[in-house]
């Protein structure tokens, strides 16, 4: 068993090696519940536009799948929970739904995984005993396809199949589902796949009770006195999206498994919610899926896996405003469905889905205070004559309805119409400049090129469709951890 657990993970050290040299990428889920779906074609122009590389469906609609052929973009399909009993009871049924599902596209639609149901412990826990049988017969008709190397079988689940997740270094699974997730890991590790998590400090911090503070769940750096540290392991956790891979992994380990990569099949935040839901804002949103693509971006893992990237599929390209439930779950998507980013999203810093501009923008600082943003607000409003019509109730930019965001964009109309003639960004030190375009949705920044249709949310493109790991040149791996590797190897051999 020590040798099985130290082989183990060699293999996680040889995965984070070759993920770090291919690069983590950021994807994204496609909902349909969408009242005014584009039609595929112009779906994919949109995935195209914004250089997404990867992307998950939650089905294998057919004109989804022919829309995406020959654009090189991979490609998650989804066995429905209602198809999932089908499967796993029949042979027949399996193949019969790879051939019509995933051999008729290949290879010119680029599909790499096949997501054997949604969170299907929790959601339809009947047909969790036949859920690992399910996936058995889709990977026997992928070997017969001669697929089974291309395409990878796996099932996504909730972090709620753990049940104290923190410390992480006790979390464990649901011990009334540990038949079941150990077939499953023996399943994912026998054919080379890796686990599929949708994790959500969203939902993390609001059933929280207040517990962690709703810094931990942005990925904001929190002071040194409230840091958050397992007691046992003394890891330190910077965001509460680390500590839910981090308890998947130890929870893996409970059972005696390792050298079982994960990937985040989805995870976000929601930019608008009801009365009761006051952390729903764009605000949060933004914030959080930008400083998770800068931390999916840096080819890092969590603090006990740090080689293992942590490839992350976003939810969601679209609002599904047809979903049942609170308003926040009608509120996840990160465009609009004309291909206009909801917030401006940042890479790494530096890029945008709104593309990147020469032209400089005058916005509110982010530690002004409000008192001065006021005053600055009402004087270039009024005084300095910006035009801040469109900062009015029910018009582009009233939203998010704050004083940050209503001063940075009368700041910026000044600026604009006035700093060719000597007029300033300062306002008593609460505005600043900055080439980052601020435009977002409808609400276009004057002096913003409007190029909304350029930019990015993934890294380069993704090399292979047999690994769930894909573009960049770095090598960053531990020569400890490799030495360690090493000298697992040398007792193997001895």
């Amino acid at each position: 068993m020590i040798l099985d657990r130290c082989l183990g993970g060699m293999l996680l050290v040889l995965i984070g090696m070759f993920a770090n040299v291919l690069g983590a990428f950021v994807g994204m889920n496609i909902g349909t519940d969408v009242s005014s779906m584009p039609s595929t074609s112009d779906v994919v122009a949109i995935l195209k536009a914004h250089q997404i590389t990867h992307v998950r469906l939650y089905d294998a609609d057919s004109h989804m799948l022919k829309a995406l052929a020959d654009s090189g973009i991979e490609v998650i399909v989804g066995v429905t929970n209602e198809e999932v009993l089908g499967i796993g009871q029949s042979a027949s049924t399996a193949a019969a739904w790879i051939n019509k599902n995933v051999a008729s596209y290949m290879p010119s639609t680029n599909i790499t995984a096949i997501a054997v149901g949604s969170e299907v412990l929790t959601s339809v826990p009947h047909a969790a005993p036949i859920l690992v049988t399910a996936m058995n017969n889709l990977h026997k008709a992928l070997v017969a396809s001669d697929l089974n190397f291309q395409v990878k079988v796996s099932s996504p689940q909730s972090m709620d199949i753990i049940p104290k997740p923190f410390p992480p270094s006790t979390a464990t699974f649901n011990s009334s589902l540990n038949s079941t997730v150990f077939q499953l890991l023996q399943f994912l590790k026998n054919t080379n796949s890796y686990y599929m998590l949708n994790a959500y400090p969203y939902y993390g911090y609001t059933n929280g009770n207040g517990i962690f503070p709703i810094d931990y769940a942005l990925f904001k750096p929190l002071p040194s006195v409230k840091q958050i540290v397992d007691p046992n392991t003394l890891f330190h956790y910077n965001s509460m999206f680390d500590a839910m891979v981090d308890a998947t992994y130890y929870s893996m380990d409970a059972l005696k498994f390792s050298g079982v990569p994960i990937v985040v099949t989805e995870t976000g935040w929601p930019w608008q919610g009801g009365s009761n839901e006051p952390d729903a804002t764009v605000e949060n949103a933004q914030t959080f899926i930008n400083n998770l693509i800068r931390q999916v971006s840096n080819n890092s893992g969590p603090p006990s896996q740090p080689t293992i990237p942590i490839n992350t599929y976003i939810y969601e390209l679209f609002n599904e405003d047809k979903r049942p439930g609170p308003v926040s779950e009608k509120n996840w998507g990160v465009l609009f469905t004309n291909g206009t980013a909801v917030f401006p999203l940042s890479l790494s810093g530096s890029s945008q889905i709104t593309g990147n501009s020469t032209t400089v923008f005058c916005v509110a600082k982010d530690d002004a205070s409000e008192d001065k943003l006021q005053d600055g607000l009402n004087w270039a409003c009024g005084q300095g004559q910006a035009n801040c019509r469109a900062i009015q109730s029910g018009q582009p930019c009233y939203l998010p309805n704050n004083i940050k965001n209503h001063a940075s964009y009368a700041y910026n109309d000044y600026y604009q119409k006035m700093h060719s003639v000597g007029g300033t960004c300062d306002f008593d030190g609460t505005a600043t400049t900055t080439t980052s375009d601020p435009s977002h949705g409808s609400c276009i920044f004057t002096g913003s090129s409007n190029s909304s249709t350029s930019g990015r949310v993934s890294p380069p493109e993704a090399f292979g469709p047999i690994s769930p790991f894909g573009g960049s040149t770095k090598l960053p791996v531990s020569k400890i951890k490799f030495l360690i590797a090493a000298a697992c190897l040398l007792v193997v051999l001895l």
